[in-house]
């Protein structure tokens, strides 16, 4: 859709609308589940899309002006969702229940110093460190091979997905619509993804169960 209608995008709200309204439809699907996190992931790699579509910023935004009200009461709703949200600012005031996770991810962190402790030799991961494989993979990370090591993951996340930004401004310039958007929606997915979830580590945003 984005393809056929790239020039119709900036100056169209149905053009805008029709992808919007996809993109709604799996987001109510996950928050069903539910599950918030993806949701908004999901949001933020549409509007992402659209934007390197050539939707112009007023026309984004309008939509998720209009949303903020819905974000807020979906994010206030449940009591866990606004302890996730206050938490990560002071996670020792509860280290044993709600600032758990974090606590034991920073501990983690903290003990890797700058080369870490050696591959394989975490502590952490061993029942202390919640979803040391998944969510909180980049704290085991950090234990093992110190501040080097969250760099070069880093590096490598960065590395691909600039890849991927150049592969489709390549496909652009040879007016491969789809293949530019395919690349764009993938590097999109995987940095905000992997934005989210190595802040979370960091104890920079609430916790959310993204995987890296």
């Amino acid at each position: 859709y984005l393809v056929r209608n790239r020039e119709a995008i900036g100056r169209s709200w149905m053009a805008i609308i029709k992808p919007l309204g996809v993109a709604g439809m799996l987001v109510g699907l996950l928050l069903a589940q539910p599950d918030f996190g993806s949701a908004m992931l999901i949001c933020a790699i549409t509007g992402g899309m659209l934007l390197l579509a050539g939707a112009s910023l007023p026309r984004l935004f309008a939509p998720v002006i209009a949303a903020l009200p819905a974000i807020a009461w979906l994010a206030m709703s449940e009591s866990y969702r606004m302890r996730r949200l206050t938490t990560f600012l002071n996670p020792w005031a509860d280290p044993f229940k709600d600032g758990f996770q974090l606590t034991q991810a920073l501990i983690a962190v903290w003990r890797g110093e700058w080369f870490g402790v050696g591959l394989g030799g975490s502590v952490q991961k061993l029942f202390y460190l919640p979803e040391a494989h998944t969510d909180f993979i980049l704290a085991a990370i950090a234990e093992e091979l110190g501040f080097a090591g969250i760099l070069l993951v880093v590096a490598l996340y960065a590395g691909f997905c600039a890849r991927c930004f150049q592969l489709g401004l390549r496909a652009n310039a040879l007016r491969r619509h789809f293949a530019a958007n395919c690349a764009f929606g993938v590097a999109l997915w995987i940095s905000l993804q992997a934005l989210v979830s190595v802040g979370v580590n960091l104890g920079l945003l609430p916790t959310k169960g993204l995987t890296l």
